[in-house]
């Protein structure tokens, strides 16, 4: 097994100069030609650096946690990709919790952080979060940045373009000629919720269309969710003829109860959802989705958290993902009306 020596002797360096080349710091003094000298040299001699005794010397594991809603969720897909390219390009490793583990005084919580196996934490919450979840995190001694999520102050966060992307789904459907739009959105105490029936309202003002406020229903992000927005929609004296469901898994939701209910889409109702993923083109029909930049944004959430792991007295920061903007996905779930 290749040591540090091996590849100072064949990049022609100081041990301690391919140990700064090698550092993941941004403050090491290491001219970018000498770096990648020695990057070379380790990479010819499949050299793997001791983290044990790295951390050991810095106080840091080189461990980030990630914590989402649930695992098995389609559209975490991406933003896992983007959170394990960004930390993988800063010598930082991965490792994955659910945010079920994550209670106050859970032992998940006090193993990643009061153990410090952990240098910081990713988490974004599920949408019926309590303030108290909140509060404990963000009093953590290991700095966390929330996912498009804003926490209180102290607390960094990552969000995405959620009011455009709700906005573009909504002229969607105006141009396609609908105007009883109905929206099946996050619960009310949720900031994404917040933003994305913004950007629905804003769709409307733009396009001249008057709102249905009496079409817009807040129940949540999950599969039953959505059957219950779908049938608390239809059952109005006027219901609608296009809805946004504000989440691709509530959109599944709408879908199985409209066949349920023996409402076709698109025929009787057009729908579009806000986030695309895999589960969206297999569904029956597939879904018109608005494509949102979720792995920009888990690689964007990963240099503000190792922003604050090395500097720990620095203010923290709402950053809004700006990389890629929304982008309508146009499948069989939408066409314009016919009546």
């Amino acid at each position: 097994m290749a040591t540090l020596g091996d590849v100072a002797s064949r990049a022609g360096v100081s041990i301690s100069v391919a140990s700064r080349a090698l550092s993941a710091t941004s403050d090491a003094r290491v001219s970018a030609s000498t770096r990648q000298r020695v990057r070379d040299a380790a990479a010819a001699l499949d050299y793997q650096p001791n983290f044990a005794g790295r951390a050991l010397q810095s106080a840091r594991s080189n461990l980030l946690a990630l914590i989402v809603p649930d695992l098995t969720n389609a559209i975490f897909a991406e933003l896992m990709e983007g959170v394990e390219d960004a930390a993988l390009s800063d010598d930082y490793t991965v490792v994955l919790g659910r945010a079920e583990d994550m209670q106050p005084g859970g032992s998940m919580l006090r193993r990643l952080i009061g153990e410090r196996r952990v240098d910081g934490m990713l988490v974004q919450f599920r949408d019926d979060r309590t303030a108290a979840e909140i509060a404990h995190l963000a009093e953590s001694p290991r700095p966390v940045v929330f996912i498009n999520s804003r926490g209180p102050a102290g607390v960094s966060s990552v969000v995405l373009p959620d009011a455009a992307g709700a906005s573009l789904a909504t002229k969607h459907l105006i141009e396609l000629g609908h105007r009883r739009i109905g929206m099946i959105g996050g619960r009310s105490t949720n900031d994404t919720a917040a933003r994305r029936y913004e950007g629905f309202i804003r769709a409307h003002r733009a396009a001249g269309v008057e709102p249905q406020e009496d079409l817009v229903v807040h129940v949540g992000y999950w599969v039953d969710e959505g059957r219950a927005g779908l049938r608390a929609l239809m059952s109005r004296a006027q219901p609608p003829t296009a809805i946004f469901v504000a989440n691709v898994n509530a959109a599944l939701g709408v879908i199985g109860e409209a066949r349920s209910l023996g409402i076709r889409i698109p025929e009787d109702v057009s729908v579009v959802a806000m986030h695309d993923a895999w589960t969206a083109e297999v569904s029956g029909p597939p879904l018109t989705t608005i494509r949102m930049p979720l792995r920009e944004m888990g690689a964007e959430a990963v240099t503000e958290l190792l922003r604050r792991v090395r500097e720990p007295s620095a203010a923290p920061m709402d950053v809004l993902v700006k990389a890629a903007g929304p982008t309508l996905v146009v499948r069989n779930s939408t066409q314009a009306i016919t009546t």
